[in-house]
């Protein structure tokens, strides 16, 4: 877990700073590079964009350990990426290459990689808070000290799954915390309309745990809400629900028309709601960083991205025959 840097009255260190930027940094150019394969016809399959939301999943993720554990959605890349998980892997996974982190099988919306608490990206809505239920009471019986998030966008949160998981979260006092990505759409419809309560927040309220609300284009604020919610988690204090405010740059999916958006939205959104010019801008005008730092670490993001997708490219897909490997385990 990231220390405060009390020379500078910064939440963190240097060192902690400069890898939260690289992880988010990381997450966009990836799901921008990914868009660009896509299209390029070297990815099967449909794609779903994190791109506008990496400072939620960066902001969770920097306190967790590799035992701790992370459920996902559709929209999972950013969470694995802020998890620890290897980018060269997961372009072979997306690329459907045999030496990917699940041999090719699981594509974009079953990426998993469990050796980092990652235990998937999740195509079934809601699919992630029962999972991380069940990894907080393991961590719970077996007194790991460990903690479990869930990551559920706002359209999940509607689903009967998500309230029994916290309401059983809340009986048995587990180490869970149920993070709400609330980007404004669940596929092409507003939240607004969907959520009948005045926010998700006070919905989890009402089970009994406590609930924040936080602007997720602030990784500052983030960062703080899930260092409290982590460490209540860890010292058994029970669960927490973190409502997050954002919006997806893109569409649903890459190629998505999204006629339901006004004229101008997503411009707009660019410019006030982008949480990595929000991080560059916080952290240059209180001189915690320089930009030359900065664009450093951007230039050796841009070499990993080439190197994982040249890599890639060049794997291996998995062979017929081992259509059936990984798909029922022996006990």
């Amino acid at each position: 877990m990231a220390s405060r840097n009390s020379k500078t009255n910064a939440p963190m260190s240097k060192a902690d700073m400069l890898a939260n930027y690289r992880t988010m940094k990381t997450i966009r150019e990836f799901e921008w590079r990914m868009i660009k394969e896509f299209e390029a016809g070297n990815i099967p399959g449909f794609i779903h964009s994190y791109d506008g939301q990496e400072a939620i999943a960066t902001g969770v993720c920097s306190h967790l350990l590799d035992t701790d554990f992370i459920g996902s959605t559709h929209r999972g890349h950013g969470h694995c990426i802020a998890k620890g998980c290897a980018v060269p892997d997961m372009m072979k996974e997306i690329m459907a290459r045999s030496t990917g982190l699940c041999n090719g099988k699981g594509g974009s919306m079953h990426i998993a990689d469990f050796s980092k608490g990652m235990l998937g990206a999740n195509a079934i809505v809601g699919g992630a808070p029962p999972l991380c239920v069940g990894a907080a009471l393991t961590a719970k019986s077996k007194n790991t000290g460990g903690v479990s998030v869930s990551f559920t966008g706002d359209g999940a949160s509607n689903q009967g799954t998500v309230f029994e998981s916290m309401n059983l979260a809340v009986v048995l006092q587990l180490p869970a915390i149920f993070v709400y990505e609330n980007n404004g759409y669940g596929e092409a419809t507003s939240a607004a309309y969907a959520v009948g309560s005045k926010d998700i927040a006070s919905r989890a309220a009402a089970f009994g745990m406590p609930a924040v609300k936080v602007d997720g284009a602030d990784f500052f604020a983030v960062y703080a809400v899930a260092r409290e919610a982590v460490e209540r988690g860890r010292k058994g204090g029970g669960p927490t629900a973190i409502e997050a405010s954002i919006t997806r740059f893109g569409g649903h999916f890459v190629g998505d028309p999204q006629l339901y958006r006004a004229d101008g939205e997503v411009e707009t959104y660019r410019q006030e709601l982008n949480c990595l010019k929000n991080f560059i801008d916080r952290v240059c005008a209180e001189k915690w960083l320089t930009l030359k730092a900065l664009k450093s670490i951007d230039s050796e993001i841009q070499i990993l991205l080439d190197n994982s997708v040249a890599g890639a490219l060049s794997a291996p897909h998995p062979k017929p025959e081992e259509l059936y490997e990984n798909v029922y385990r022996s006990y």
